[in-house]
């Protein structure tokens, strides 16, 4: 073979070389590019994957979080709804208590939170203060009987300008007991608070 022949033969082997290292190169270059694409893929889903997991997580903890304030709400103003129920029903009755004088038996009601009165302030001595109305009816056959029963001296004192029953105080004023109907009720208001909304629902006590 003349010199050109083997020039152009070796020139073959190296091109037909550099072929083949170039399909090897572009070969492996394809399946690094299609690696990297399954991961990014991978990689893709599983960032989908977790934010969808905090979308949901995120989501159940706003309905969460919704509910329970929807219920705090509900619970207030059932709350407050029944307060103002309950201040309306105590605030009627109060502004009625005067027509329990209209009872046939007031006039028993009156000697008993007169004793009442007397037994709780541990004194002998004692002055009743009275409403108009049960003024009256402390007469002096009632005084009597309590002077009586209490081996003591009970005496009628002054018409109350406000609230109805009556108020037992010592001679010198220092002691007194309130036993009037107003107080009486303001002081059963918290015991009688559930039976009376259990009644405004239609319940059975």
């Amino acid at each position: 073979m003349t010199p050109d022949d083997n020039i152009e033969k070796l020139s073959r082997e190296i091109l037909n070389q550099a072929e083949t290292e170039a399909e090897q190169i572009i070969s492996e270059a394809n399946d690094k590019a299609k690696q990297i694409q399954i991961r990014a893929q991978e990689e893709a889903a599983s960032e989908r994957a977790r934010i969808l997991d905090q979308a949901k997580r995120d989501s159940d903890r706003i309905r969460s979080q919704a509910i329970a304030t929807t219920q705090l709400k509900a619970r207030t103003m059932q709350l407050e709804s029944r307060e103002k129920l309950l201040i309306e029903v105590f605030a009627e009755a109060l502004k009625n208590l005067p027509s329990v004088q209209k009872w046939n038996d007031y006039e028993a009601i009156i000697e008993s939170l007169a004793n009442e009165a007397i037994t709780q302030m541990g004194q002998n001595k004692i002055v009743l203060s009275a409403d108009k109305y049960t003024h009256k009816l402390l007469v002096e056959s009632v005084l009597k009987k309590l002077n009586e029963k209490f081996n003591g001296n009970i005496a009628l004192g002054d018409v109350l300008d406000s609230k109805t029953g009556l108020i037992a105080a010592t001679t010198n004023g220092h002691l007194n007991y309130d036993n009037t109907l107003e107080t009486r009720l303001q002081k059963l208001e918290n015991e009688l608070r559930s039976p009376v909304y259990h009644l405004l629902m239609g319940e059975s006590l």
